[in-house]
């Protein structure tokens, strides 16, 4: 009796125990599902009101549809703002930002992991401490600095106060002490420099870092608010984010044209994630392993 039994109730479990993995697994998409819509859902809002009139914007259920769609809401964005100019100031502090904090991380990173010298890594914590520092306790310095260089109402001010970062020399120390000592080595004995060590051996092989902080750079250059706003005065210096003001105003927003300046603002960052979203993500997985 036992010899059939037996079977039986392995076989019972069994198919439990799949049934149960298989609910878990539906619980699980079903909330992933959830949460993404639950994130996705107010870019398509964006989307939807960037083409609404005025009225239909805030309308009751959301049309997500609309009825009729208003292009002047782009045309107003594009013809009757300043917005190329915007939109090439915001360009170029992004992109300028972005290589110099590329440069100057890795060659910090690199001094921090490949060059031996003195209490380097006491100075490397030292540094990396900084990131604790909030940006409200270092904004007056740094204005008064800016002001004393007579780079106020330039776009240098938001240039250089960009150019340097704790995270990027975090993330590029992180790839470089996984590079094999051994070719640092071989390098030096063939009479190669520091530098030429630097740029012909270890960068080359650092793609997935240099993607990684070219995105997070890049987006955050891209969507800063605060600092041209502290900087900046002149409306031909503005930069999107300020440039995004002309559709408010002290007694009504043309939330309209506002959501289409929005669209035609994200549209670079889309881009720049669509091109190194796969280094980005081979860098995040790595850094999270080694070091």
């Amino acid at each position: 009796m036992s010899t059939i039994v037996e079977p039986r109730a392995s076989y019972s479990a069994s198919k439990s125990y799949r049934l149960s993995s298989i609910m878990r697994q539906i619980l699980l998409y079903a909330v992933i599902i959830t949460v993404s819509l639950s994130m996705i859902a107010p870019f398509i809002w964006m989307l939807s009101a960037s083409v609404k009139s005025e009225a239909e914007v805030f309308s009751y259920p959301i049309q997500w549809i609309p009825s009729t769609f208003y292009w002047s809401n782009y045309e107003k964005v594009w013809l009757k703002l300043p917005f190329f100019t915007y939109y090439l100031n915001t360009i170029k502090i992004a992109v300028s930002t972005t290589i110099l904090q590329v440069i100057t991380c890795s060659l910090a990173a690199y001094a921090f992991s490949k060059v031996r010298f003195p209490e380097r890594d006491k100075l490397f914590f030292l540094y990396i401490a900084t990131m604790m520092i909030p940006f409200q306790v270092m904004m007056i310095p740094q204005f008064m600095l800016m002001k004393q260089l007579g780079l106020m109402d330039s776009h240098w001010a938001l240039i250089l106060l960009g150019a340097f970062s704790p995270f990027g020399v975090f993330l590029f120390r992180q790839f470089f002490i996984s590079v094999p000592e051994e070719l640092s080595e071989a390098a030096r004995i063939d009479g190669l420099s520091e530098f030429g060590i630097y740029l012909r051996i270890i960068m080359p092989l650092m793609r997935p870092a240099i993607a990684s902080l070219t995105i997070f750079t890049f987006m955050h250059a891209w969507n800063d608010f605060l600092g041209p706003l502290i900087y900046i005065n002149s409306d031909h210096l503005f930069t999107l984010q300020l440039g995004m003001q002309h559709f408010q105003s002290e007694h009504a927003t043309e939330y309209g044209p506002l959501m289409a300046a929005a669209v035609s603002a994200i549209v670079p960052t889309i881009l720049i994630y669509f091109f190194a979203q796969d280094h980005f993500v081979e860098g995040i997985t790595a850094g999270a392993i080694k070091g």
